[in-house]
């Protein structure tokens, strides 16, 4: 197989004359933003500083150094660019045989030493799985695949909150007014209205919060007792729960570990911090002062009354993942407005010099938005009642959807049921993450939904039109039988498609750097609608044999970049729609 981009940057190498390691890690081929220009672009700038010269007179010499061959057409220098053309039957056979190889970075990488802690999800136990968890559970699953796409060993972590005062709050509801036989019935609906039902009487009496902390204590006493009993059975019940939302979504965890995991690995946190002298006393409770880190809130690890906190539990599961896992990042998959939570996590990490500090990351996310019909402007997504919107019930009505437009569009599609959940699931996972991730998200139906614009079943149709040529060319699915003889200066037309194609490697790697699925979602959308226009203009079943075979190889590979583009972000490739 041809590797242009490795072919090009030994070539830029030899060009330059010997290059130390620092000179060769500052060559950066990136495609560049305007087409136009070139197929790769080696930006000068870097390399311009390590030699002390100016980025365009580096660029100038490059360029004029750099000889054609076989497989480099030209080089060209712009300002600080040098921009490159690949010949385009070189450019196309490199790119449908490393797509259906199976090489990388279209396929998996090789194991590298690079090891990624991913915390996401992480809904609370006996709460329905509600739209609230949408964005970290969809954002995080993406952010598993796509490190492990690129060779790292990855522990994706669903961190459950079972444990702290949440908790408390519901098991004191449930103490006061729970009915069992209601409780057994549907748990996770029961204990969503008895803490529903607790936070409108708390408001009217004060007492039941100190009540609840009474509860918390006796669970977190070690003790065998009915707040232990009835944490276990709500704890096993919410598992069962989310597993019905966690198949749909094709979200899985490598372990579930919630704050409870880490109930005897609490003492020695605050014993830790105790030695370093950096634990005081403030109003009864031990806290660790944060102000020469700019922030004025200092970080409480015990409660006056002697229960933990979150930064507790979280700062015990940073110390056992440091240990375990050796991580090189960990990520925390978290909304944005928990932004003070973890500047005083990584703070006090920082405050007794332990360098995991340098490797917490918290991922933050936009809110979910939904337009407000009466007012008509986009608000925080919720139901009339201003309650949580149930996970299943939103995706229910979004297969709903796609069910009827498939009645209307394709009456006879086999198997439509199983069509409509794959589609539906994957325009709500699809319009989370097509937009950056700190941007709110806007759930539109229509537009979600629909087979034409920035959307899922957009980019799963175009799968699903490659799927149908192949199906009605009884092309081969051996790559050796379906690559043999083809022409590749037949496919100098279907350089748009190649290039586009051409950015998957970059879109990961980028997309894994920044903990940003939407590059490869945009990216989705830029092939699909590359295909869409090739196949506009360009016929493939009917062309000429020589043609219509290389085509096919086109097609073939095109369609398998989609199918592995939507599995990083989680959606389903379909082959009818």
């Amino acid at each position: 197989m041809i590797d242009l981009k490795t072919h090009l940057e030994h070539r830029v190498a030899a060009a330059l004359g010997d290059l130390d390691p620092a000179q060769r890690d500052a060559l950066s081929l990136m495609p560049p933003k305007n087409r136009e220009h070139g197929d790769i672009a080696l930006g000068c700038f870097q390399l311009a500083k390590l030699r002390k010269a100016a980025p365009p007179q580096v660029a100038a010499e490059l360029a004029a150094a750099f000889e054609p061959d076989d497989l480099i057409e030209s080089a060209e220098a712009a300002g600080p660019f040098v921009n490159f053309r690949y010949r385009r039957a070189a450019l196309a056979q490199s790119i449908v045989e490393s797509v259906l190889r199976d090489a990388a970075p279209f396929g998996r990488a090789a194991a590298t030493d690079t090891s990624i802690v991913i915390d996401f999800s992480s809904p609370n136990i006996a709460k329905p799985f509600h739209m609230g968890h949408l964005r970290s559970t969809v954002i995080g699953a993406a952010l598993c695949r796509i490190h492990r796409h690129l060779g790292a060993t990855v522990h994706g972590v669903n961190h459950l909150g079972d444990w702290g005062m949440p908790f408390a709050k519901m098991m004191t509801a449930y103490m006061k007014w729970g009915e069992r036989d209601k409780l057994d019935a549907n748990p996770m609906r029961y204990m969503f209205d008895l803490y529903v039902r607790y936070g409108k009487a708390a408001k009217e009496d004060p007492s039941l919060d100190e009540e609840a902390a009474q509860h918390f204590k006796a669970l977190e006493s070690g003790e065998e007792n009915a707040e232990r009993e009835m944490w276990r059975f709500l704890r096993d019940e919410s598992l069962k729960a989310f597993q019905g939302p966690y198949d749909r979504l094709g979200v899985t965890f490598d372990h579930v570990t919630g704050e409870s995991f880490y109930e005897d690995k609490m003492q020695p946190v605050l014993e830790r911090y105790e030695k370093a002298g950096v634990l005081v006393e403030s109003d009864g409770a031990d806290v660790v002062d944060l102000k020469e880190f700019g922030i004025k809130v200092p970080c409480i690890l015990r409660k006056s009354d002697g229960t933990t906190l979150y930064h507790t539990r979280d700062l015990a599961a940073v110390f056992y993942r440091e240990q375990e896992f050796d991580p090189t990042r960990i990520l925390y998959v978290v909304g944005a407005e928990q932004k003070l939570h973890f500047q005083q996590l990584v703070a006090v990490l920082e405050k007794i010099g332990d360098p995991i500090a340098k490797r917490v990351e918290h991922v933050p996310f936009g809110l979910i938005l939904a337009l407000n019909e009466e007012t008509g402007k986009w608000e925080k997504f919720a139901s009339r009642g201003g309650n949580a919107i149930f996970l299943d019930e939103v995706l229910d009505e979004a297969v709903a959807g796609v069910r009827k437009i498939i009645a209307e569009k394709n009456p006879d599609l086999a198997d439509a049921d199983r069509v409509a959940e794959k589609v539906g699931v994957g325009a709500i996972v699809f319009n989370d993450l097509k937009n950056g991730r700190v941007k709110d998200v806007k759930f539109d139906w229509s537009a979600m939904l629909a087979f034409e614009g920035e959307t899922g079943p957009y980019v799963q149709y175009a799968g699903a039109r490659l799927a149908s040529i192949l199906r009605k060319s009884d092309a081969p699915e051996d790559p050796d039988a379906l690559l043999e003889g083809v022409d590749w200066k037949l496919l100098e037309d279907a350089a748009p498609v190649l290039l586009t194609m051409q950015e998957f490697g970059p879109a990961v790697v980028r997309a894994a750097k920044e903990s940003e699925p939407s590059v490869i979602t945009n990216l989705m959308l830029r092939i699909a609608g590359e295909i869409h226009s090739y196949l506009r203009e360009h016929h493939v079943l009917r062309a000429e044999p020589e043609l219509r075979n290389a085509r096919l190889a086109l097609v073939a590979a095109a369609k398998r970049v989609l199918a592995t583009g939507l599995g990083l972000i989680g959606v389903a490739a379909v082959d009818e729609m």
